[in-house]
């Protein structure tokens, strides 16, 4: 807890065996309220590791995607009351030990997002992004923060904290259950003027670490681009979508 408000770590779990107890071990507990898990309908033994933990598990009867599982995450979450909520990918691709300056910063009133940069710091290909991905991850973030109007050193972290207002506000439910979920929220965000704060977050890539396929990425980073020019059409009410809807679908 934090200026009395209620941490909740989620967790949007897939095939995590390998890697979740060690993440598990390294959140700081003594931040955060509640460590709470959904896995997306995982082959390996992931909910049995989370479940010998004192984590909250939940688990999707179906495979949903990671937008899905994320919106699972966040509805869970403000369901147990939580004030901030960081999401932390259970693979050890971002370091955990960076949750309470990432809460800090919403508690403190300054920002309703947090974002955890690999590019601030140049932490990205020092902790092994691969170079095309690297790639892809400059050019995207250009084009957006042209088109967005901002000033981002990327929109493609997987670590991020939320405050409750910010969940609370935004139609999150007209968003993809795919991986583009992360641009659109981002997107939603800044068009409905939440404040956006980054921090330098070191990452780490390896063969446990979860990270999609080339062709799915090109579809990723299709998603991203058709996300943001309905983000300039909607802007200059040349066309309405309801991902910018402000009557749009919440969690609650």
């Amino acid at each position: 807890m934090l200026e009395g408000k209620k941490i909740i770590v989620v967790m949007p779990a897939y095939n995590a065996e390998k890697t979740f107890e060690k993440v598990y071990k390294d959140i700081p507990m003594g931040t955060v309220d509640e460590v709470l898990v959904v896995d997306d309908h995982s082959s390996d033994k992931t909910v049995e590791i989370a479940k010998k933990t004192k984590c909250l598990v939940f688990v999707h009867e179906r495979n949903k995607g990671y937008g899905a599982n994320q919106k699972t995450c966040y509805r869970k979450a403000l369901e147990e009351g939580a004030d901030i909520v960081v999401m932390l990918h259970p693979d050890y691709q971002y370091p955990p030990q960076l949750i309470t300056a990432m809460a800090g910063l919403i508690s403190s009133g300054m920002f309703d997002i947090v974002l955890g940069s690999r590019i601030l710091g140049g932490m990205a290909l020092k902790g092994g992004m691969p170079i095309y991905k690297y790639i892809a991850n400059r050019i995207l973030t250009f084009l957006e923060n042209i088109l967005l109007r901002q000033k981002f050193s990327e929109y493609h972290t997987g670590y991020r904290a939320f405050s409750k207002k910010a969940l609370l506000s935004l139609p999150i439910l007209e968003n993809s259950d795919d991986f583009v979920f992360d641009n659109q929220i981002l997107a939603q965000a800044v068009y409905f003027g939440f404040r956006i704060g980054e921090i330098t977050s070191p990452s780490r890539y390896s063969k446990e670490a979860s990270s999609i396929g080339f062709t799915r990425s090109i579809i990723y980073g299709i998603g991203v681009i058709v996300t943001s020019f309905k983000f300039v059409l909607q802007k200059f009410n040349i066309a309405k979508f309801s991902l910018f809807d402000k009557t749009g679908k919440t969690l609650i």
